[in-house]
């Protein structure tokens, strides 16, 4: 016969369990978040293996990536475009030095996205930085170099913004530049490299900016 739990047993499986789901829902969309930015193809996939706990800084490609080191920093600011945007989430992929979206051997559901993702969560400041390499172009395409960028705010649903461009890239042309839609601000950043050989990048984000339903 099996022996029931008593009632303080109960109380702290009920306890732990409710823990556990609000932990793993506190990352993710609510039903009360209000929708904005239209659709948004893939973007549910952010939160696929989103960690519990986020940085302001994040390093997607680790020491033996192959590919030119790059880092890109700014400043997320409220739609004021002045205050400092805390505790919004900034998840971005992109391709690999050779154009693709190579998986990781584990990832399932994300593998779309690469490898090469990864997310932050802006500081007091409104702070982030994300080192990675520099992503190339599609195989046999005219694409420009781009990473992708989705916006994860309190009280919204996740809304994608302009991808990071880069304005010596020879594919971004005349053409592709209007055809910004300057969702967050514009998207074409300068990059500059240091004496490591590491290209640098700056680019501020303004919530809400251009964002149909905002």
């Amino acid at each position: 016969m099996t022996k029931a739990p008593n009632m303080k047993t109960l109380f702290l499986t009920v306890l732990a369990v409710s823990h556990f789901v609000l932990i793993g829902c506190s990352q993710s969309q609510s039903a009360s978040d209000k929708k904005a930015g239209g659709s948004c193809e893939d973007c549910q996939l952010m939160y696929e293996g989103m960690p519990g706990n986020l940085s302001w800084h994040t390093d997607l490609a680790g020491d033996n990536e192959p590919g030119e080191p790059l880092v890109i920093s700014g400043t997320i600011f409220k739609r004021d475009g002045k205050t400092p945007a805390s505790g919004v989430i900034l998840y971005v992929y992109h391709t690999d030095h050779r154009g693709l979206y190579s998986p990781d051997p584990n990832q399932t559901k994300a593998k779309r996205h690469g490898h090469l993702r990864g997310w932050v969560k802006t500081d007091e400041l409104g702070r982030y930085q994300i080192k990675t390499i520099r992503p190339a172009s599609y195989p046999d395409s005219r694409n420009p170099q781009h990473i992708h960028p989705i916006i994860k705010e309190p009280g919204y649903s996740h809304y994608w913004i302009d991808d990071f461009l880069f304005d010596d890239d020879p594919l971004l042309t005349d053409q592709e530049k209007a055809h910004q839609q300057k969702r967050g601000g514009p998207g074409i950043i300068s990059l500059q490299m240091n004496d490591k050989g590491v290209w640098i990048g700056k680019r501020d984000i303004i919530l809400g900016l251009n964002i149909p339903g905002y």
